[in-house]
C-alpha cells in the first residue's frame, strides 16, 4: 500500500510539472499588415514597438535583434513601406540569410517610398515524387542558418530606416521561380563578411520572381543531389521556373577519384539537373564556376579548375542549354583590377576588422559583400546578353556591368549585417 501511494504522488508531481512546462501553441500568420509607428492595434493592422518581443504565441516579433514571423514554408509577397513626413531616411532590407531586397533606398523629408518583393522561406522537410515525407540531409553547421529555421525573418537597417508599414501575403501562384544550386560562391552566407551572389541578385528582380538560394558552402553536383537538395527542388518545380546551377570548385577536388572527371561523372550529374528541369518544363542554364584569386607572375589569372568550366560549355552547347560564363567574366574583370585591388572583392582583412576575428583573414576564394555584389551583376548581365526571358523581370534600377572597367571598392556602400563569423565557409 504504501508502495502504491508513493508511486501515485510521483505521478502526480510528473503530471504538474508537465502542465507547468507545457509549450505554448505557436500561431502562424499567412497574411497579415505590420505598422512600425503605431503603438496599437488598428482595424486588424498589427502594431509593433521596439518592445514587441517575438512568442510563440504571438506569432511575430523582434527576436535577436530581427523582426521575426512564423509562417509556413512557402512564398510570399513583400510590401515595404517607408520614409518619413518630418525627417530624411535611409533604409536597407535584408530577408533569411542577408537576402538583400531594398539596397540604401534614401527618402527625403515629406517622402513615402513602397518597395514590393517575394521572399521564398523553407525548412528542410518536403515531401518527395512519390508522396513521402523528407527532409534536406542538412549539415551541423548549417542548422543555425536561418535560411533552414521555422521563421521568415527581416533585417532592417540603413542609417536612419523609418520603416512605416510591412506586409505579407502568399504569393501569386504565377511567380516564377529561380532556384540555385552550388557552392559557396552562391549559398547565402549568413555571417559578415563573407557574402556570395546569389544572396544579391534578390535586390534586383521585381515581385514576379522569387529567387530560392538551395546552395550550399562545400557541395558538389553529386552531394546536392545525394544529400536531397535537388529533390526538394523538384518537389516543388513547375513549368515555368529555373533552375541555375554552378558548380566545379569542389567536383574538381574528386577528380581523382575512380570514375570521376569533368567529361565523365560530372556531367552526368548535371543531366540529372537538366532532365528534371525539362521534365516539367522549366529552364536549366549552367554557370561555369567563379574564378578564384590566383595570379601568375605577369598579372593573369591562373586557370584553377581543370575542364570542369569547359564540360559545361560542351554540355550547355550540346543539349541547348543556356550558359553564363563566368569563369570567363571574373577572369577579365579580376584582371582588370590586378593582384592588389582585386583583393576588395575577397575576404581580404588585416586581424581585428571584425568582431571576433584574432587573426589575419586571407582567402582567395570566398567573396566580401563587394565582390559578391559584382558577380551578381555578371549574372543579370549574362541573364541580359542571352535574351532569356527572365531578364524582363530585371528591375529598371540595374545598372548593368563592364567587366572590363569594374567597379571602385571605394565607391561601394553596403551596411553590414548583425553576424559575423571568422571561420571559413566549407570547400575553401
Amino acid at each position: 500500500m504504501t508502495t502504491r501511494l508513493h508511486l501515485l504522488k510521483v505521478l502526480i508531481f510528473i503530471t504538474a510539472c508537465a502542465a507547468t512546462f507545457t509549450t505554448e501553441a505557436r500561431t502562424e500568420l499567412t497574411s497579415a499588415t505590420f505598422d512600425f509607428t503605431a503603438t496599437k492595434d488598428r482595424d486588424g493592422v498589427l502594431a509593433v514597438t521596439p518592445k514587441t518581443a517575438y512568442t510563440d504565441s504571438l506569432g511575430y516579433g523582434w527576436r535577436n535583434g530581427y523582426f521575426t514571423l512564423a509562417v509556413p514554408d512557402g512564398s510570399y509577397r513583400v510590401t515595404v513601406t517607408y520614409g518619413n513626413r518630418r525627417k530624411a531616411g535611409e533604409l536597407t532590407l535584408r530577408a533569411e540569410s542577408r537576402r538583400l531586397f531594398v539596397e540604401n533606398a534614401v527618402t527625403a523629408k515629406k517622402e513615402i517610398r513602397t518597395e514590393v518583393f517575394t521572399v521564398n522561406k523553407r525548412t528542410p522537410a518536403y515531401t518527395d515524387e512519390k508522396g513521402r515525407d523528407a527532409r534536406v540531409r542538412i549539415k551541423k553547421r548549417e542548422e543555425p542558418k536561418l535560411n533552414w529555421d521555422d521563421y521568415l525573418t527581416f533585417e532592417v537597417g540603413g542609417g536612419s530606416p523609418l520603416l512605416q508599414r510591412l506586409e505579407i501575403a502568399p504569393a501569386d501562384t504565377s511567380v516564377t521561380h529561380v532556384y540555385l544550386c552550388g557552392n559557396s560562391t552562391v549559398v547565402d552566407q549568413d555571417y559578415e563578411p563573407w557574402a556570395s551572389w546569389g544572396q544579391m541578385v534578390t535586390r534586383f528582380f521585381d515581385e514576379d520572381v522569387c529567387v530560392v538560394n538551395c546552395a550550399e558552402s562545400g557541395e558538389t553536383a553529386q552531394s546536392f543531389i545525394s544529400q536531397g537538395r535537388l529533390a526538394q527542388i523538384v518537389s516543388r518545380l513547375k513549368a515555368g521556373d529555373y533552375i541555375f546551377m554552378e558548380f566545379g570548385h569542389n567536383d574538381q577536388k574528386t577528380d581523382g577519384n575512380i570514375g570521376n572527371g569533368a567529361f565523365y561523372s560530372f556531367q552526368q550529374q548535371l543531366k540529372v539537373f537538366v532532365d528534371y528541369a525539362r521534365k516539367v518544363g522549366a529552364h536549366p542554364v549552367f554557370c561555369t564556376p567563379t574564378r578564384r584569386r590566383m595570379f601568375d607572375s605577369e598579372g593573369k589569372i591562373r586557370d584553377t579548375h581543370l575542364d570542369y568550366p569547359e564540360a559545361m560549355r560542351f554540355m550547355a552547347e550540346r543539349e541547348g542549354i543556356p550558359c553564363i560564363d563566368l569563369q570567363e567574366s571574373t577572369r577579365v574583370m579580376f584582371e582588370a583590377w590586378g593582384p592588389e585591388t582585386s583583393k576588395h572583392a575577397f575576404v581580404h582583412y588585416s586581424a581585428g576588422c571584425w568582431p571576433g576575428q584574432d587573426n589575419e583573414l586571407a582567402d582567395d576564394t570566398h567573396f566580401n559583400a563587394f565582390g559578391a555584389y559584382q558577380i551578381a551583376l555578371l549574372v543579370l548581365q549574362g541573364i541580359v546578353d542571352l535574351d532569356l526571358p527572365l531578364a524582363k523581370h530585371i528591375k529598371a534600377g540595374f545598372p548593368g556591368i563592364d567587366p572590363e572597367n569594374p567597379a571602385d571598392w571605394q565607391q561601394f556602400k553596403y551596411v553590414t549585417s548583425l553576424q559575423t563569423e571568422a571561420l571559413k565557409p566549407d570547400g575553401n
